[in-house]
């Protein structure tokens, strides 16, 4: 099983912006727990970050065709008004998870908008980076 983890702009920067709101774990931190939730359950977990709208196109268009399992998508600011990744979404048919860290239904008012959740299967917020975790096992018992 194979399965595309995307991060959008500013995930890279965890750890340093926004602590209070992101907490304290910096990237390398997340690639590591997603790398050991891969090693525990025995699938491959591809990880893609991009500050580039067109970059995760390219990578969901890329997942169409590379045999992608499964993706999990946290698209940062691009959720709230992002048509061409909603769209490119919606052409990957594999199941999809769309993740924040952060509980957006209790931020500013335009975080609370999602154009790209609706070509997901299912939308995880509020629940830190453990959130990751739990899109992947959404995804493994979609498989089934």
């Amino acid at each position: 099983m194979k399965i595309l983890v995307i991060n959008g702009p500013n995930l890279n920067f965890l750890g340093i912006r926004e602590k209070s709101v992101y907490g304290t774990q910096d990237y390398q931190y997340l690639l590591d727990l997603i790398a050991r939730k891969g090693e525990r359950e025995g699938v491959e977990i591809n990880v893609f970050q991009s500050n580039h709208e067109g970059a995760i196109i390219d990578r969901l268009q890329e997942a169409y065709y590379d045999g992608t399992d499964g993706v999990v998508i946290n698209p940062g600011a691009f959720t709230h008004y992002s048509y061409a990744i909603r769209d490119a979404l919606a052409s990957v048919f594999v199941p999809k998870v769309e993740i924040h860290i952060s509980d957006i239904t209790q931020r500013e008012e335009f975080r609370k908008i999602s154009v790209t959740a609706p070509v997901c299967d299912k939308q995880i917020y509020g629940q830190g980076l453990d959130g990751y975790l739990q899109a992947i096992d959404f995804i493994l018992q979609k498989a089934q």
